[in-house]
């Protein structure tokens, strides 16, 4: 954008700061200059704010500081679109950022100078600062985000004769208690819906199965509308996405979620139309319902694959498994299995006696035993690897789900991960990745206003009361699903502030947190210490343990409206006519008053209205029956009474006495 005029004020705060130097020659240095050729600007940065040079030498105030470097002049700025984007990196530094943009450092310090925000060439840059900047000097830039750095399978590219068929990885989905567990449960003939806490699944896991000698990995992602997270990454990690929609129900919200994310994915999607044992079930409902959704029925003329089941009676499964091998054909599976394994965290979770426990779903190449590997912020050596039924196994292949042990810590659920040479290797790109995240955190911390609408959005923000929560969850994917929702309740006036979500029990650790920061503590599915629950009796921090993940969504929602101002409410006492009128040299315009309705009370507030308007709003100076001062006068009474701070009362005007109550917000 185009900066605004600049004052005089701006450039001798500039050369004040020391940050950037005069546009004429410092005194005691010697610059050519030709007919044609303006002089070049002098920018001189110094990491101890002028007080010493970048050598440690002092500084001679008479030439030019020790360690100042001619800056190479801006590139000449392109017409606007001409080039392509440069990418930075959220949270790059102002060196970082002039060297991407190939202008002097000085140049972007001082544009940032003039629009109120001082900043140094090491200090990291907010993307609200990096976008302003690129507006000023005409420059295309993209924010890359350290979630968003690619490091996943896309980078990888594989020799057509190394590929392999793999088994499809299907990713059940759609709305709450429509079947899905109990599906896949009477597929793999087991029974983990009735270890779901109210019937609803609240991790994402992994099983693997075997129909006509051809494996099916499964993700059985949570319906709630809470893991709306968990579900679009379990979207992105599937080859095929088998909606389940109630034959009796139809379409309902998160089927229309499920939908989405699976289209978002661009994943052929399979419908199993559940529970046809039942005595409404329509199912021709259900299929006009998708074919609105765009999913036509293959028996409608459409290429949308329907099979309509019964989890219960387990009708119809081989039927379902029958058409998911034949969508996996059509698509021709492969992956490189000869090469270093990588694939993605479906779950992770602490484990008291095993440590950080991740379940990793394969994609390429093969896991083995005493593997390095390296997930995120995360790292470690393969010790042990698990299937899906706990038995201990050597190595997985692509397609297959394992848990892993030996990370150092818990891994994202939704990460990637990949082998690498040794623990060496794996250790230096997690600490790479944890300096990254946190430059960019403290880009976000340091995020200061660089211009007025982001300067009055602050102050606005500053009026916002806040609920500060202290999450600890058992998994990894639960916290992040809980975290995110809890987020996203919104209210004008007050809103949720995460201080801490982790894995693990709650300890004193989290009590000590929220007690600092004044924080509420959440806890999914995990119990605080004996010593937490008495740190927390000591420091009065409120402890509250759920096992259902919508209950807490419901409680902070009811928290937040505890939080909100009382509501002012108007409560009229009761009225009096004006019927004389009396001046007083010492106090001021007197008025005889009749009260009409009600009453008048001394500390009511009070309307003068004359003519049907309001000529006055204010309270009541004294109040006076006869002699004496009262605290009230009921309604068939006189009294006099004197307004505080004005006289301009007239005969027939009408005294309104009312106050106002705090009444408490129920929304």
């Amino acid at each position: 954008m185009a900066s605004a005029p600049i004052p005089d004020i701006w450039a001798e705060a500039a050369e004040a700061t020391g940050l950037v130097g005069p546009t004429r020659p410092a005194a005691g240095s010697r610059v050519r200059r030709g007919d044609d050729k303006p002089a070049k600007r002098r920018v001189i940065i110094d990491s101890q704010a002028g007080r010493k040079g970048s050598r440690g030498g002092p500084r001679d105030r008479r030439g030019p500081a020790t360690g100042e470097a001619e800056r190479p002049q801006p590139k000449k700025k392109a017409p606007p679109g001409s080039e392509s984007p440069v990418t930075v990196k959220s949270g790059a530094s102002v060196k970082d950022l002039s060297e991407a943009l190939e202008l002097a450092a000085g140049e972007l310090i001082k544009t940032l100078l003039k629009l109120g925000e001082m900043v140094t060439i090491t200090q990291s840059l907010s993307d609200d600062a990096i976008a302003i900047l690129a507006e000023e000097f005409e420059r295309q830039v993209e924010i890359e985000h350290a979630e968003e750095e690619k490091e996943g399978p896309e980078i990888f590219v594989d020799d057509p004769a190394d590929l392999i068929p793999r088994a499809p990885v299907v990713t059940i989905m759609g709305h709450v208690d429509h079947g899905k567990t109990s599906l896949l449960d009477a597929i793999r003939e087991t029974e983990v819906v009735k270890s779901e806490a109210g019937g609803i699944t609240q991790h994402i896991g992994a099983y693997q199965v075997t129909h006509n000698e051809k494996k099916v990995t499964f993700l059985d992602t949570p319906g709630h509308e809470a893991f709306t997270a968990m579900r679009a990454r379990g979207a992105k990690s599937t080859d095929i996405a088998v909606i389940v929609v109630a034959a009796n129900d139809g379409v309902m919200p998160q089927t229309l979620e499920a939908i989405s994310h699976a289209k978002a994915a661009e994943v052929p999607i399979v419908v199993a139309i559940n529970k046809m044992d039942l005595a409404d079930a329509n199912p021709d409902l259900v299929m006009k319902q998708l074919a609105d959704q765009g999913l036509v029925p293959e028996g409608w003329g459409g290429d949308t694959v329907t099979v309509q089941v019964s989890a219960k009676q387990k009708t119809n499964l081989d039927e379902l498994m029958d058409m998911i091998l034949l969508v996996a054909e059509v698509q021709e599976l492969k992956a490189n299995a000869n090469t270093s394994a990588s694939g993605v965290v479906i779950e992770a979770q602490l484990d008291v006696g095993r440590g950080p426990v991740a379940t990793v779903l394969v994609q390429r190449g093969v896991l083995q035993v005493g593997d390095a590997l390296v997930s995120g912020e995360a790292y470690g050596k393969v010790k042990a690897m698990f299937d899906f039924l706990g038995n201990a196994i050597t190595q997985a292949g692509p397609s297959m789900p394992a848990q892993i042990l030996g990370f150092n810590t818990l891994p994202s659920a939704g990460d990637f991960v990949m082998a690498v040479k040794d623990e060496r290797e794996a250790r230096q790109k997690a600490e790479q990745r944890t300096a990254r995240l946190r430059q960019e955190q403290l880009a976000k911390s340091r995020g200061g206003a660089t211009s007025l609408e982001e300067f009055y959005r602050r102050v606005k923000e500053g009026r916002v009361k806040e609920l500060p929560l202290v999450i600890k969850g058992d998994v990894s994917g639960s916290v992040e699903a809980l975290e995110e929702s809890l987020r996203n309740i919104t209210h004008p006036e007050v809103k949720v502030e995460v201080v801490f979500a982790g894995v693990g029990g709650i300890n004193e650790s989290d009590i000590m947190l929220a007690a600092a920061s004044k924080a509420v503590v959440i806890g999914f599915n995990v119990r605080p210490s004996v010593a937490a629950k008495s740190l927390a009796e000591q420091e009065q921090v409120d402890v509250r343990t759920y096992r259902v993940i919508y209950k807490a969504i419901e409680d902070v929602e009811a928290a937040l409206v505890g939080l909100l101002e009382p509501e002012q409410v108007e409560s009229e006492l009761g009225t009096a006519e004006v019927r004389q009128v009396f001046h007083a040299s010492k106090i001021g315009t007197i008025a005889g008053c009749y009260v009409l309705t009600g009453k008048i009370t001394r500390a009511a507030k009070v309307r003068l209205v004359r003519d049907g308007s309001i000529v006055h709003e204010g309270s009541i100076g004294s109040l006076k029956r006869f002699a004496d001062d009262v605290r009230e006068v009921a309604s068939g009474y006189e009294c006099g009474l004197h307004l505080d701070g004005f006289d301009d009362i007239h005969e027939g005007d009408v005294i309104e006495a009312y106050e106002i109550k705090e009444v408490a917000r129920t929304q």
